[in-house]
């Protein structure tokens, strides 16, 4: 979404990352249902994942008020060729499961949660690429069960991330009723389809489109964004 909003609608990136959050919301909302439909969504997970994420994700969201618009968008172009990253490696990541570790587990749990939290509210997304590696290589849960989860997890969490967006007037609610009908058609069918997709073919070629998108975000310079000031002026 915050690619689409800045290059097509051409909003800022600063409120094209609190706008993003909003939707957000209504997408672990509708997703986290429509998973737990499947019996694929576990609640207790979610639950020690919101408890630090609701909080770091104000901390992200507020960090971005500091932030010129050149730096924010290399930073975002950083994300997501980390996320690119992650998700090419993932087969060749050896899962680490704690047999009897139910308190290591909740500690990496809400480690977890703080770290989505703080990149969900700077960069609008989210993060179900630290979330869902976390469930999937060392709590022990499958695939589904774990991305059903994350969707949950964004709820409160990009709630708290798009309030504090707003605060910073940084939501465009012009293109929020848009985003909310394209959001309650798309993520049940994406739901859906996740469970009869293969895993490897769709997550590599996520990739490579997410790595496409980074480069153009990580070569953003200063001085196009003072000549769109001194327009503005």
């Amino acid at each position: 979404m915050v690619p689409l909003m800045v290059e097509l609608l051409k909003i800022r990136q600063h409120q094209a990352h609190g706008t993003s959050l909003v939707a957000i919301v209504f997408i672990g909302l509708v997703g986290a249902i429509a998973y737990s439909l499947e019996s694929s969504v576990d609640f207790v997970a979610a639950l020690a994942l919101a408890c630090t994420s609701m909080l770091t994700a104000r901390l992200g969201a507020n960090l971005t008020s500091f932030l010129p618009e050149w730096k924010l968008k290399r930073y975002f172009g950083a994300s997501l060729a980390f996320i690119a990253f992650l998700l090419a490696i993932k087969t060749y990541i050896p899962h680490i499961h704690f047999s009897n570790g139910l308190v290591w587990k909740v500690l990496v749990l809400l480690i977890a949660g703080a770290l989505t939290g703080f990149l969900s509210g700077m960069m609008g997304v989210g993060g179900g690429v630290i979330m869902v590696p976390v469930m999937v290589l060392i709590v022990g849960l499958n695939q589904h069960t774990a991305q059903g989860t994350s969707l949950l997890v964004m709820v409160p969490t990009g709630a708290v991330g798009a309030l504090t967006h707003w605060k910073l007037g940084h939501v465009d609610w012009k293109i929020v009723p848009g985003l909310m009908v394209g959001v309650m058609l798309g993520t049940p069918l994406g739901a859906r389809l996740a469970h009869l997709i293969p895993e490897h073919h769709l997550r590599l070629l996520f990739a490579f489109f997410m790595l496409s998108i980074s480069v153009r975000y990580l070569v953003a310079k200063p001085e196009v964004e003072r000549k769109e000031l001194a327009k503005a002026k």
